[in-house]
């Protein structure tokens, strides 16, 4: 039987780096709280009060849209700070948001809910940008790389255990509570998960042997040689990253996103209208699902040190395929839960290993213009997945396109092992 607290607590983390290592396990705990409560629940709310695919489509992506457009302003913002306040104060104002998901039956009607959480989100967007960026960063800046892979893997432990715990009190409260009361019970057991995180993520500090110098190659014109002292709208936005190495890991990673988003809006919407599933039973099925994750996590690290993490990040990928392949074809509980622990376990390996698989590929003393690079292009994939999904589905069906887009992430799998 694996011990958990041993394996957070593992004798051979050197002292220095203990207490960055528990923020980091404290933070996604509470990270969890705030995904199996508030976040899992936030699309099924929206769908039972009448929410459209397309409305469903636009929650997912209002934020990517935001993203796009900050992204490279927030890395280069980022450069010039210190990423542990910085990301701070991002996911302070960031999750500020989740708390206003709370008095919205008291305010609107259906349609205005759902009109007023797009709005909301669009608003979190903005901050979301600067701890998305931000968060990568600081990982890699105070976790050592030789622990990345070990830090990830019990990352991904906490985060299944607090999710499957705040997925299932929240599955139960939905079916014993009386509408809206129940979801704004919820949305306040989010909003409490979120408050804690960025407690913990204050204390996270940079290894000041893991802080590179900035990019010497960027160092400004002089205006002593007669060349404009202030840059190019290129040097702005660094479109040299895409002259790099890292162009190919950014392309594989947006065709992996792409294929991943453009199912992930379909999910509620076949929970929902065609399993007809209760909020318990969504509850339970996700709780399975971070039960496979936390089964799986226990072995990533061993599985990173034979493979490396861009081939865990490419069959993790590979396999998940199958969650949308395999739910198309589902019409039984039974059914969902054993897709739901399939999920998981493949989940698990992408999720565990796709962060430290683009740091890898980062320059180390360029980090902050590189990530904010493929927060672009992540963000792309939501707005592109997101829209087009649910446009999609309506035209060829729910399971026909549930097949498609499972085909299309294995491909997007191959590509990764093969080009990324």
């Amino acid at each position: 039987m694996i011990s958990i607290k041993k394996f957070i607590n593992n004798p051979a983390i050197p002292a220095e780096y203990r207490a960055n290592f528990m923020h980091m396990y404290f933070d996604i705990g509470w990270f969890g709280v705030l995904s199996g409560s508030a976040v899992n629940f936030l699309n099924v709310y929206a769908t039972r009060i009448g929410a459209s695919g397309f409305q469903i489509g636009l929650l997912g992506a209002i934020s990517a849209i935001i993203s796009l457009i900050f992204a490279i302003p927030a890395g280069r913002w980022l450069e010039k700070r210190a990423r542990g306040q910085a990301v701070f104060w991002a996911s302070v104002f960031y999750r500020v948001g989740f708390l206003c998901y709370i008095p919205l039956p008291w305010l609107f009607g259906a349609q205005g809910q759902i009109w007023a959480l797009i709005v909301i989100g669009l608003l979190m967007g903005i901050p979301l940008v600067g701890l998305s960026v931000g968060f990568s960063a600081l990982f890699a800046e105070s976790v050592p790389a030789e622990w990345r892979a070990y830090v990830a893997g019990v990352r991904n432990i906490v985060l299944s255990v607090m999710f499957m715990i705040s997925s299932l009190v929240s599955g139960y409260l939905l079916d014993r509570i009386a509408f809206p009361l129940n979801y704004q019970i919820v949305f306040l057991i989010g909003f409490i998960g979120a408050a804690m995180s960025s407690v913990h993520l204050y204390f996270i500090k940079p290894i000041p042997g893991q802080i590179q110098p900035e990019n010497p190659t960027r160092a400004p014109i002089s205006p002593s040689n007669g060349a404009n002292p202030r840059p190019g709208w290129r040097a702005a936005i660094r479109a040299d990253v895409w002259k790099t190495p890292f162009r190919s890991t950014l392309l594989v990673m947006l065709v992996f996103h792409v294929a991943q988003y453009l199912a992930i809006p379909l999910f509620p919407l076949y929970f929902v209208r065609v399993l007809h599933l209760t909020d318990e039973t969504l509850g339970i099925g996700t709780a399975l699902f971070y039960l496979a994750v936390l089964i799986t996590s226990t072995q990533l690290n061993h599985l990173v040190r034979r493979i490396g993490h861009k081939d865990v990040t490419g069959w993790g990928v590979v396999g998940m395929a199958l969650y949308p392949g395999l739910l198309a074809i589902t019409s039984q509980v039974w059914q969902y839960f054993a897709v739901s622990l399939l999920g998981g376990l493949v989940w698990a390996l992408v999720g565990g290993a796709s962060t430290n698989y683009i740091i890898e590929k980062c320059p180390e003393n360029d980090r902050p213009s590189h990530l904010a690079w493929y927060n672009i292009i992540l963000n792309a994939s939501v707005l592109t997945g997101s829209l087009l999904g649910p446009v999609i589905a309506q035209n060829i069906s729910l399971p026909t396109a549930l097949v498609i887009f499972g085909i299309l992430r294995g491909l997007a799998g191959f590509a990764i092992l093969r080009w990324g």
